[in-house]
């Protein structure tokens, strides 16, 4: 089991590709990433009518994958600050890289939480995780609270 916990802290520790950390500048990588335009969660639902207005998002979603198929998406404020990340692919992100600063909080995240096979999700005011997956399809969000529009629910970070 020893043997286990050092394989996956090993495997997270290990830089896969350069992201951006959660609460910083958004990335820079090599990798070329997409810009996604985000909708605001009331302009989605007035989608209908002859009438349609265009509400700029608070936000805007810059998704990238790297050379193991993980597909990252970085939730920008117009302050050019990450206040979310999403991941999906076939293995864990490198964590370190993709948290930055609150790369401790999901380790303690990971410590404190009851064992078993369900998802980690944990979190407070600060700092919040929700991770998941099986051999060949991880995928999770982490988020800062503090900094997330009022617009912005957790189920819509996808």
């Amino acid at each position: 089991m020893k043997v286990l916990k050092i394989a996956m802290l090993a495997a997270t520790l290990l830089p896969l590709a350069s992201y951006a950390a959660l609460g910083g500048a958004p990335s820079t990588s090599s990798f070329s990433p997409t810009m996604l335009r985000a909708t605001p969660q009331s302009a989605a639902g007035a989608s209908t009518g002859a009438a349609n207005t265009t509400a700029t998002a608070p936000y805007s979603v810059r998704e990238s994958r790297d050379a193991d198929g993980v597909t990252i998406r970085e939730y920008v404020l117009p302050s050019h600050v990450v206040f979310a990340v999403t991941w999906e692919g076939p293995i864990r992100p490198d964590m370190k890289a993709l948290l930055g600063s609150y790369f401790p909080n999901y380790v303690t995240a990971g410590e404190s939480r009851v064992r078993g096979p369900g998802p980690m999700i944990e979190g407070n005011d600060d700092f919040r995780v929700e991770s998941a997956g099986r051999v060949g399809h991880f995928y999770g969000v982490a988020y800062l609270p503090r900094l997330q529009p009022a617009s912005v629910r957790p189920g819509n970070l996808k």
